[in-house]
């Protein structure tokens, strides 16, 4: 069985390189509830990190569930978006940040998930082209 549907560590967005890198000179777009920060890169990998502020969520129990929603939401979504890399022979690092200050349920996430992965691709094709 192919393991399509998962999100292992080297997808995962860790590097603190990558991520200072990716805040300072990526591309970036709202799709409420979430600020999308991404950059196209040479690598052919896709990464992938989703972050929650502390000073909209006190509780890291809450922070840690809106980044579990976010991740699942995204790996249920993310291999319209590996195609489309694979195809143009390119990388991107990406990275979710929750905005919203309360808690959304999952469909309310997995759904804006969506429209921010169609967005992304038509800047990858924008950007690529």
């Amino acid at each position: 069985m192919p393991k399509q549907f998962t999100l292992g560590k080297s997808e995962r967005l860790k590097s603190r390189k990558a991520i200072d890198e990716l805040f300072k000179n990526g591309k970036r777009f709202t799709v409420s509830p979430f600020r999308v920060f991404f950059v196209i890169t040479k690598q052919t990998e896709l990464q992938f990190g989703a972050g929650v502020s502390s000073k909209n969520f006190k509780k890291a129990v809450d922070r840690n569930k809106i980044k579990r929603l976010t991740r699942e939401a995204y790996r249920l979504q993310k291999n319209s978006l590996q195609k489309l890399l694979k195809e143009k022979e390119k990388g991107l690092n990406l990275f979710f940040i929750y905005t919203e200050k309360e808690i959304k349920e999952y469909q309310h996430i997995y759904l804006q998930t969506e429209k921010a992965i169609k967005k992304l691709s038509a800047f990858i094709n924008e950007d690529i082209s």
